[in-house]
């Protein structure tokens, strides 16, 4: 095996959202403040708040914007019009609700709310150096803004991004059609090409579609959940692959 994967294996397909960067744990902030807003409109002072790791996790992570506020809307019993995807921001609608945190997460990417995950850019230059092919494959509509800010456009072959799904009506996880299109686009079949997620959402699309091999990214502790829903093997993170000593967190 070579980094981990089965011989068979030719490209690499990377979600972005708690893989490559640490973007998820500010998705789950960014989330949160939206949703409390609406739970606080609809079930008065003494609501439940929204709960930024397991709410996030197990409803929202890894689906477009606009399934994931649908999704947990639904675990709560609240009923939101569809409105329009070019809606302004409010809390009346389901595209209102996904534009706004879509702003506020624009707005904390540009004042450099997030990291690089420093165990996938060093696993993103090996895989490269042993000819594998790469893609990234997420939701966000922010991904190249999150690359380019991280300088790590230059490690992917293909993008399959929440723009590109939009323009090729592809559906969002735990469908497997942005993991399919980018296999196609790096003219892969879908046994040989890995899967690198760290959401329930994501394990699903992996497994559906038939990929070769699945690597769940555990970097909150829910490992068990992740093998559940289809991974091949977890993992703390891609050091762990590579045999590269994991850094110490800063001081």
């Amino acid at each position: 095996m070579v980094l981990g994967l089965p011989d068979t294996v030719r490209a690499c397909l990377f979600e972005l959202d708690g893989v490559i960067t640490d973007t998820a744990a500010l998705h789950a902030t960014t989330w949160k403040g939206v949703f409390d807003a609406v739970l606080r409109q609809h079930e008065g002072d003494g609501f439940r708040p929204f709960a930024a790791e397991t709410d996030y996790r197990d409803l929202v992570d890894g689906r477009p914007q606009a399934d994931g506020v649908r999704s947990f809307l639904s675990s709560r019993g609240i009923e939101l019009p569809e409105g329009d995807p070019g809606s302004p921001p409010s809390l009346d609608t389901v595209h209102g609700l996904a534009r706004w945190k879509d702003d506020l997460f624009g707005q904390r990417i540009r004042e450099g709310g997030f990291e690089v995950c420093r165990d996938t850019m060093e696993y993103l230059v090996k895989a490269r150096e042993h000819g594998l092919l790469t893609a990234v494959v997420t939701s966000s509509a922010h991904c190249r803004e999150i690359l380019r800010a991280a300088d790590a456009e230059t490690l992917f072959d293909a993008w399959i991004d929440g723009t590109v799904a939009a323009t090729r009506g592809l559906r969002g996880k735990p469908y497997p059609d942005t993991f399919l299109a980018a296999a196609r686009d790096l003219g892969q079949r879908t046994s040989e090409c890995a899967v690198f997620e760290d959401a329930l959402a994501g394990m699903d699309a992996g497994r559906s579609g038939h990929f070769g091999w699945v690597v769940g990214v555990d970097r909150v502790g829910h490992g068990d959940a992740l093998y559940t829903h289809g991974a091949d093997i977890v993992v703390a993170d891609l050091a762990c692959l590579i045999g590269i000593p994991h850094p110490d967190p800063q001081p």
